[in-house]
């Protein structure tokens, strides 16, 4: 990492050892870890996010994690401004990207359309149109629509099908014809490195399901009560954590503690998964490491 404007990109599916490597890079090079996780940017759940803890922070200097509170619907183009404004601040300090969302290394090296603004009210309306509909519903709504971003989403996820139709409603226009209009990224002048971490699948399940246990012995449970004592709509991205919804069922007493964690722990796997493939597609000219 010799030399000015250095920005190392490091991405993998969870629990493959991405915040490892950026801390002992950082350490290394006195860089700064920028996180790239769309899930850590919110405060309240921090053990439950794999967020890097106290010991972490001592290591190596971290920004833009847990800066977002859950009530807020943070967006990739809220978090790429918060980047802009980190860039200017850090000057030629070497800069380590790290997360699993890909949408954020995505818009960091290429940008992201400039949408207009969506009145609350309009996305308040939609969501509470889409809210009885399972997967096949959204879908099929957003083809009677939308058929170009239905097209598009390989899956047609509560909050992207929101910000579609929402996208829709306020301006008339598709979010694909916004999307195509998207500006360049923020890393002009960079030298950039991109990392991919995959140790295996087997390796990684049996990561997930050691981290949960962790999760479920440590802050874990009271980071969602903390969070439910908030009383926010549950459509929020923060209350769609992975875990928020499986500990709140038992603290609630619906379900046992043993099959929380175990929805929670084939939760977090499915979405490791749907990493994969999302690398696979849009990601594979990176340096892929096991």
């Amino acid at each position: 990492m010799a030399g000015s404007k250095r920005a190392v990109l490091i991405t993998g599916p969870t629990a493959s050892g991405k915040s490892a490597l950026a801390i002992k890079l950082a350490r290394r090079h006195s860089a700064l870890v920028v996180n790239c996780d769309s899930m850590q940017v919110y405060d309240v759940l921090s053990v439950l996010t794999a967020r890097p803890q106290p010991a972490d922070l001592m290591e190596a200097e971290h920004r833009l994690y847990g800066f977002v509170s859950p009530a807020t619907r943070f967006s990739v183009a809220a978090w790429l401004t918060a980047v802009k404004s980190l860039l200017a601040e850090a000057g030629d300090r070497p800069l380590i990207f790290v997360g699993g969302s890909g949408l954020y290394f995505e818009a960091l090296e290429n940008g992201i359309a400039q949408l207009p603004p969506v009145p609350d009210q309009i996305t308040e309306q939609i969501a509470t149109e889409i809210k009885g509909l399972d997967g096949a519903g959204r879908a099929a709504l957003l083809v009677r629509r939308d058929p170009t971003m239905a097209a598009r989403l390989k899956v047609a996820d509560p909050q992207r099908t929101v910000r579609a139709l929402a996208v829709l409603a306020a301006t008339g226009r598709s979010l694909a014809a916004w999307t195509d209009e998207g500006q360049g990224g923020v890393l002009g002048g960079h030298d950039i490195e991109r990392i991919g971490l995959d140790p295996g699948r087997e390796v990684v399940r049996a990561r997930i399901a050691s981290r949960f246990g962790a999760i479920m012995e440590g802050e874990g449970a009271e980071e969602v009560a903390t969070l439910l004592a908030l009383k926010l709509d549950p459509g929020l991205p923060a209350m769609k954590a992975i875990g928020v919804r499986e500990i709140a069922d038992w603290q609630a007493g619906t379900i046992s503690r043993a099959t929380a964690m175990e929805r929670a722990i084939t939760a977090t796997r499915q979405y490791a998964k749907r990493q994969r493939t999302w690398f696979r597609a849009r990601m594979s000219h990176w340096d892929w490491r096991s």
